[in-house]
């Protein structure tokens, strides 16, 4: 066996797009665990969630030095088209393993489904890619990612030396407090939190109405089980999730109460 074929690829992208601390910082952390591809969108995409680019041509274009001397590539495309395009037009084979971010805000509870971060994450999934979305509650530019850093190498140091399922995907949530008071890594379950929003209806300088969309955070769940209590404590959280949005609970009932010709 070769030295090229034991050594892990690594696959990393994010949502914030290529010039953001965050996927540096994600560079730093796990660049010596293997061979670093970087496949990321040139400009921010947060909030895209699973979009992906139809209709319009996708650009992807080499980097020259902007990781050290790890290979990167940057996109026209979503976070998601920044998958796609790595298995398909860029790594000689499927990677070891794909992360996503560091993201620049929180990605626990509801907003996993709105996450470009946790989309991309989830494609590599779907690829058969073992993957890992990972997030920072802090949404400032000048975040300290160095808590996130140390438990990044942490986590995807131990996962490479286990066989994972191929489909292994974790959401993983750091808050944005130092090294020292993180308490640990707790495995946790989604919230079920959600956003009470509201549109603020705004003028713009011609007098014509624009919408800003605004909300608050409501958390619904109060048990400490959760991810957004493990945040709240200091807990790294971690929480396993899988594409398969399939109600199976209530499959059951369904068989069970329905006749189709019934219905």
């Amino acid at each position: 066996m070769s030295e090229e074929k034991t050594i892990p690829i690594i696959l990393i992208t994010n949502d914030d797009g290529i010039t953001a601390p965050g996927i540096r910082n994600l560079v730093e952390a796990v660049r010596e665990l293997g061979q670093v591809v970087v496949v990321a969108p040139d400009k921010p995409q947060s909030g895209m969630g699973h979009a992906i680019t139809i209709g319009v041509p996708l650009r992807l274009n080499k980097v020259e030095d902007m990781f050290d001397g790890v290979e990167t590539w940057q996109t026209s495309g979503t976070p998601v088209d920044c998958v796609k395009l790595a298995v398909d037009k860029i790594l000689h084979r499927k990677p070891d393993i794909c992360l996503s971010g560091i993201n620049h805000g929180a990605n626990h509870s509801i907003n996993v489904i709105y996450s470009g971060t946790m989309s991309a994450a989830m494609e590599a999934s779907i690829e058969s890619i073992p993957s890992i979305g990972f997030s920072l509650l802090d949404y400032r530019f000048e975040a300290d990612f160095t808590a996130a850093k140390f438990y990044v190498h942490k986590i995807v140091e131990s996962l490479l030396k286990t066989k994972m399922d191929k489909h292994l995907l974790l959401n993983v949530n750091f808050p944005a407090v130092p090294t020292e008071e993180i308490k640990g890594i707790k495995i946790c379950k989604q919230a079920y939190a959600k956003y009470d929003e509201d549109f603020d209806e705004r003028l713009d300088p011609h007098g014509k109405k624009y919408y800003w969309l605004t909300g608050e955070f409501v958390n619904f769940d109060k048990g400490d089980d959760t991810d957004v209590w493990a945040l709240q404590n200091n807990y790294v959280s971690v929480v396993p999730v899988q594409f398969d949005l399939t109600n199976y609970a209530l499959k059951k009932q369904l068989e069970k109460n329905w006749k189709i010709n019934d219905i």
